[in-house]
């Protein structure tokens, strides 16, 4: 009598294919840890001094050195649900009683074709100062990205040049725009490939 072997149907498959890829998730956070502030100011350099040359060297200013209301925004591409790589970043601030304004929107190269981290840092700068004491929230839109901030209910106010390039002054519809009072954690998105 000769014995059958038993073979496993998983057993057929390589050891270095997965058979099951999960879509990846990404946390809109504000910054909660010096790294995180470390790596949003050096996707800063990387997008605004090196990439569009806006800048020589540095791109942090006065609202980042002495603003005690200025936070860091950021994008986190998470496995298992822990922070792997800052892939996005915004910062906000208020200027004045009820008036914050936002800057320094910035998406790494390799991410900018996802269709919802810029559009979700956005979202979480305006919900969370309306859940301050925003009443008026304000940005300086480089003109390529005008047509991004629409879709999200801003409209333009008026166009200037700032830093030799054309950019819109811009105010968001906060009725769009209820306030998040939990910053820190912020937003989850599940989905999206990079370009």
């Amino acid at each position: 009598m000769t014995a059958t072997a038993h073979v496993h149907p998983l057993t057929s498959l390589p050891w270095c294919e997965l058979a099951y890829q999960p879509e990846p998730e990404f946390r809109i956070q504000w910054a909660s840890d010096p790294w995180m502030n470390r790596q949003a100011y050096a996707l800063r350099r990387q997008v605004f001094c090196q990439e569009q040359a806006l800048f020589n060297g540095d791109d942090r200013d006065a609202i980042d050195r002495g603003e005690p209301t200025t936070r860091n925004l950021v994008a986190l591409s998470c496995i298992a649900g822990q922070a792997d790589e800052l892939v996005g970043t915004v910062r906000i601030h208020r200027a004045a009683a009820g008036v914050w304004w936002g800057s320094r929107l910035a998406v790494h190269a390799h991410w900018r074709q996802h269709r919802k981290l810029g559009s979700s840092l956005i979202r979480l700068a305006v919900c969370s100062a309306r859940a301050l004491d925003c009443e008026d929230f304000l940005a300086h839109v480089q003109m390529q990205n005008v047509s991004l901030f629409e879709r999200l209910n801003w409209r333009v106010l008026e166009t200037k040049t700032l830093h030799g390039h054309p950019h819109a002054l811009m105010r968001a519809d906060l009725a769009h725009y209820p306030p998040c009072p939990t910053p820190y954690a912020g937003f989850v998105l599940i989905g999206g490939r990079p370009s």
